[in-house]
């Protein structure tokens, strides 16, 4: 089997078929992957993904977790390397306006998530799990209950910029960070 990229050779193969599987999310929803759909975009034979997956829900939990992390990370780097409360109030604006989320892909794909785990809640860790990075690097800085505040807002104004047609300037966004920490103070 010349060329074959089965077992230790293909060391990737099942961040692949994880990858694969979220751009599968992207292009038709959650409801309607398939292991055929996942296995044909990951370029892998059907049957590696249940070598590496007991079923869909775990794939795709593995999937979704992916999609948080990477996200998260990101998110928190930005918290991270704020130094001071007005530092961090501008990484808060950073990331509601800028691209922590990397594409509008992962936005997408964030949605996808939110209405899965409504359907399945042992997916419901995932989320939980992502809010808690989310609001543990924003406590970095802030109280607890400005922490989940600005949580739910870099969350609402994500949604609302990604669909509005005037979406809120940096500079509204900007002013609301600041009432809500302000208010938090």
């Amino acid at each position: 089997m010349t060329g074959s990229t089965r077992g230790p050779n293909d060391p990737r193969r099942r961040e692949r078929i994880l990858d694969a599987a979220l751009d599968v999310v992207a292009e038709h929803g959650a409801i309607k992957v398939t292991f055929r759909r996942i296995a044909e975009a990951a370029g892998v034979p059907l049957g590696s993904l249940t070598y590496y997956f007991d079923d869909m829900q775990h794939l795709l939990t593995a999937a979704f977790t992916r999609l948080a992390e990477t996200v998260s990370t990101r998110y928190g780097a930005l918290l991270e390397a704020a130094r001071t409360r007005e530092e961090a109030e501008e990484a808060v604006v950073e990331i509601i306006c800028g691209k922590v989320w990397g594409t509008d892909r992962n936005l997408l794909l964030s949605y996808e998530l939110y209405a899965f785990a409504t359907r399945h809640p042992e997916v419901r860790a995932v989320m939980r799990s992502w809010m808690q990075a989310s609001r543990s690097a924003l406590a970095r800085h802030f109280d607890p209950l400005t922490a989940r505040a600005l949580d739910a807002l870099v969350e609402g104004f994500s949604i609302h910029n990604s669909v509005d047609p005037r979406p809120t300037e940096r500079d509204e966004v900007a002013a609301v960070v600041r009432a809500v920490v302000g208010a938090g103070a």
